[in-house]
């Protein structure tokens, strides 16, 4: 067991609380809903801009640039820089709103997570900082001026990075214990001449006193004060922690800053504040020069450390801080109360070697974690990639109540905002640590997204998978209804019904099988069933076994913004429909394990059986009512208006999706389910002709000439050889780079649609979308998207367990080469992985035609992890940090090295 190993026991046997303090401080709380006080709850990008955000205090969260803070952001810590020229003080990360980019929001700034441990023991992230003017206004511009036809203006399209003049900031964090955070920042000049830096790291508390609210659980105002340059802070329920910067000495070179995290009630008068001085202090003294901006009296809720660094050409300095709890061994073995003790001892010799041992330990748990037989580049993928799945945790605060109604001292609520955006979801009470999909452009939870984040997420932290994939079941998540929550733009919208397939890949990882966590997997199945209901109930529309689900979280897939009702008729979705059986498919086998050691799960067993029976019957059904079209071999859509069913061709991935559904029952298994067995049997006695809709097919035991397996599965044996034919060909779905989410025969050839008076054209676009249709800041129609790869390799893996090597297809298809499934799976595997490696011109494609990464030493070994990618190009798109369900690249990475080894 590693150290990093027993950090990970301790934390969840809550003997010692190493997951108190992370990286849990979001990138953006301007522009979001939370954050949103408008009449009609709808203005979120106007209502709290970006040129707010460094003079109003927020109301539900708090942001910063590669901060933490502890698990409920109370405390926290941020790096403040000036480069005495941009207009405003860089304590936050900029890009465009929603209104203002082509292709929707997008962050406009270059950083990097580096490194990270489950516990957060140590962390490692670096930014890049321009010495000239950042180019706000210029981002803007030309955002706007651009179409959606047209690439996004990225920072490193402007000179902001010309002759390598900016400096690189890391941030690094170690825990001498779980209340001893040692931080250690260093600032590199990569420019060819020396620049001047204003360095200000800053600690502050969260306001959650202003409004007078219940929800933080106290409203006690904290504070800050200082004694002999050591930062004392008291919390009422965090208790007193110290802060001290090794750069403060009696020279005066740096000085202390303080002034409070209030409302700037000067720029905004309509707001609560209750101070002289505010949030914007820090930024007023250090850019506009104004000494009465900040506390003379040295006390306040928001500190900073200033100082001046004057660095040559290539240079680099060093900047150590340290926030500790009075309980902890570096304060109590002083004398009491000696801060001028505490500022020596603090960054002495042990400084630099908890440091050291911190990132030895985390080399020690990545070892454990990553496959030897990995290149050096692809341990580099995988390392990053884990990083930045656990760099994404943030702590997300939502009361939709007490949103909606406003607080004693906050903006007052109308009549129309209590009744608008959420107002069905007032059970809802969100305050927790979650894993967001990217903390910039995403930062509040997406629910298909987290089940994602969760497989990558179980081979680092089990339990904390574990808990998330619970607390999204739990009643104050979940709708008396039985729907999750899908985010907080909309929470009753719908998603794709994974959770339960996250649930499963937990509980796979939980340990070896006959040391699996069967009680969570128990507690998880009994509100999934209420949740199940849910779907049944709700988006059957006509009690056919053809589902909707209107939107499902593939932004502009279709023909139709499915987010919204339509004209006339229904929509009857092959994705819709398949996310059920395959929902089905993965209670079925839950109910089967447990049933293992509760014989009552049987019955569910049973349910779960005939349910997905029923599906694939219907979808698959010859009297036109289903979803298969033998015309072209493809699932389609329909549309069902007056008692017609007219099918949408469109060739994307809606039609691919019932290849997932497979479902594998090990006969061993099945044996010690007698009443489960008996059930089966009788139900496919009296239905043989089952083979006409769907597969079902038993395997033999050569030796024993009995069933091993049996094969579930939306498509027949002959369907699912012809999807897989048109799934592997390059000039459908196949691209270098993974499976499309469009096929690239409607890149010459678009589908059109006439409903309604309205003209719709679905055209093959394999990168940006150049439709507005849901935000129009993402794009399904083409591109190479992760959580849905990595669905269909898992999908032929299962298929291969059943098929063996004796089932082979061309692949691609028309080359001649034939492979077994599992050969496919790997194959696929490898074009996804081939997206972040290096290629022969020593670029990786995902960072597209940016030079730096492929020719400076400073960004070569920098990787990110996008929302998705371009489909012939291999080029990141949308965002750019999400390392969320992106992260899926270490768990293929891992079963790659893994059967490679």
């Amino acid at each position: 067991m590693t150290a990093e190993d027993e950090r990970l026991t301790q934390s969840q046997r809550r003997e010692q609380n190493w997951h108190r303090w992370g990286p849990y401080l979001s990138e953006r709380q301007w522009g979001t809903v939370r954050e949103d006080y408008s009449e009609g709850g709808d203005a979120t990008w106007s209502y709290f801009p970006h040129d707010h955000a460094r003079s109003r205090a927020y109301r539900w969260g708090e942001d910063g640039l590669l901060g933490i803070c502890d698990r409920q952001c109370r405390l926290c810590f941020s790096v403040g820089l000036w480069n005495g020229r941009d207009p405003i003080l860089k304590e936050r990360l900029f890009g465009v709103t929603g209104p203002e980019g082509n292709h929707g929001e997008d962050v406009k700034e270059c950083y990097y997570y580096l490194d990270s441990t489950p516990t957060h023991s140590y962390m490692k992230a670096l930014y890049k900082y321009p010495q000239s003017r950042f180019p706000y206004e210029e981002l803007v511009d030309v955002s706007r001026a651009r179409s959606r036809m047209d690439d996004e203006y990225e920072l490193t399209d402007t000179a902001a990075f010309a002759d390598s003049r900016y400096f690189d900031v890391v941030a690094e964090y170690a825990k001498n214990d779980p209340n001893d955070l040692l931080i250690r920042l260093t600032i590199t000049n990569r420019g060819p001449q020396s620049a001047v830096l204003h360095a200000l790291p800053q600690l502050f508390f969260r306001n959650t006193w202003t409004w007078q609210c219940t929800d933080e659980g106290c409203t006690t105002r904290p504070s800050m004060r200082l004694a002999d340059n050591v930062v004392q802070t008291h919390h009422e329920s965090l208790d007193r922690f110290w802060f001290a910067c090794d750069a403060m000495d009696d020279s005066g070179d740096w000085v202390w800053l303080f002034t409070d995290n209030e409302t700037n009630k000067v720029r905004h008068p309509h707001l609560p504040s209750e101070s002289q001085f505010y949030k914007d202090g820090l930024n007023d003294f250090v850019v506009l020069g104004n000494t009465e901006a900040v506390n003379p009296d040295q006390r306040g809720t928001k500190v900073g450390a200033y100082g001046l660094l004057m660095l040559p050409a290539g240079g680099s300095r060093e900047i150590r801080l340290r926030l500790a709890h009075v309980d902890s061994p570096i304060i109590k073995d002083t004398a009491a109360g000696d801060t001028k003790t505490y500022s020596k001892v603090a960054f002495g010799d042990s400084f630099d070697d908890c440091f050291q041992q911190r990132v030895d330990e985390a080399d020690e748990f990545y070892a454990s974690r990553i496959p030897a037989s990995l290149s050096s580049d692809r341990n580099l993928i995988m390392r990053q990639s884990y990083a930045g799945l656990l760099w994404t945790k943030q702590f997300y605060h939502y009361v939709v109540n007490t949103w909606l109604d406003g607080d004693p001292n906050g903006v007052k609520a109308t009549e129309i905002r209590k009744l608008g955006r959420n107002s069905d979801w007032r059970h809802l009470f969100n305050r927790d640590v979650i894993s967001m999909p990217d903390k910039w452009e995403y930062p509040w939870y997406a629910a298909w997204d987290l089940a994602f984040h969760m497989v990558p997420m179980a081979h680092l932290d089990t339990h904390f998978a574990k808990e998330q994939m619970i607390l999204f079941l739990r009643e104050w998540y979940m709708h008396p209804s039985g729907q999750i929550p899908a985010y907080e733009w909309q929470l009753g919208d719908v998603n794709p019904p994974v959770h339960a397939w996250g649930v499963w890949q937990v509980y796979k990882a939980s340990g070896p099988p006959q040391k699996r966590d069967k009680e969570f997997l128990a507690r998880a199945f009994q509100k999934l069933l209420i949740n199940f209901t849910w779907w049944v109930n709700r988006k059957d529309p006509r009690g056919k076994n053809i589902f909707a689900g209107g939107f499902l979280g593939l932004d502009n897939i279709g023909v139709f913004d499915r987010s919204k009702p339509l004209p006339q008729g229904h929509l009857e979705q092959a994705d819709g429909t398949a996310w059920m059986a395959f929902y089905c498919g993965t209670m079925l086998r839950m109910a089967i394990e447990l049933a293992e050691d509760e014989i009552a799960y049987g019955d569910m067993a049973s349910k779960f059986f005939e349910h997905y029976v029923a599906i694939a019957e219907a979808m698959n059904s010859m009297d036109g009512s289903g979803l298969w079209d033998n015309d072209d071999g493809f699932y389609y859509d329909h549309l069902y208006v007056d008692g017609k069913s007219i099918p949408i061709r469109v060739r994307s991935l809606v039609g691919l999706l019932p290849l997932m559904t497979g479902v594998i029952l090990e006969e061993p298994i099945i044996e010690k389910l007698p009443g489960f067995k008996r059930r089966m049997l009788w139900f496919l006695r009296n239905r043989n002709d089952l083979s006409q809709h769907m597969t079902y097919m038993e395997r033999e035991d050569a030796k024993l000439g009995k069933p091993c397996n049996r094969l579930l599965a939306i498509p027949s044996e002959d369907r699912f050889r012809h999807l897989i034919t048109v799934m592997l060909d390059e000039n459908e779905f196949l691209s270098p780079f993974g499976i499309r989410s469009l096929s690239a025969a409607h890149r010459d050839q678009p589908f059109v649609f006439d409903f309604g008076g309205q003209h719709h054209e679905v055209r093959y676009l394999p990168g940006e979308s150049d439709s507005g249709m849901f935000g129009g800041n993402s794009n399904w129609r083409g591109p190479i998207w992760f959580p849905t790869n990595f669905l269909l390799i898992q999908a032929l893996k299962r298929y291969y367990v059943f098929y063996g090597d004796d089932f082979k297809v061309e692949c691609p298809t028309g080359s001649g080469v034939m492979m077994t499934l599992m050969e496919v799976a790997r194959e696929l595997e490898r074009r996804l992985i081939s997206i972040f490696e290096v290629d022969d011109n020593g670029a990786r494609p995902s960072h597209g035609k940016v030079q730096q990464y492929a020719d400076d030493p400073a960004w070569k070994d920098l990787v990110l992890f996008y929302e998705y990618f371009h489909a012939d190009e291999g080029t990141g798109l949308g965002a750019s940090h999400q390392t969320g369900w992106t992260a899926l690249i270490a768990t293929i990475l891992r079963s790659h090295g893994a059967a490679a080894h």
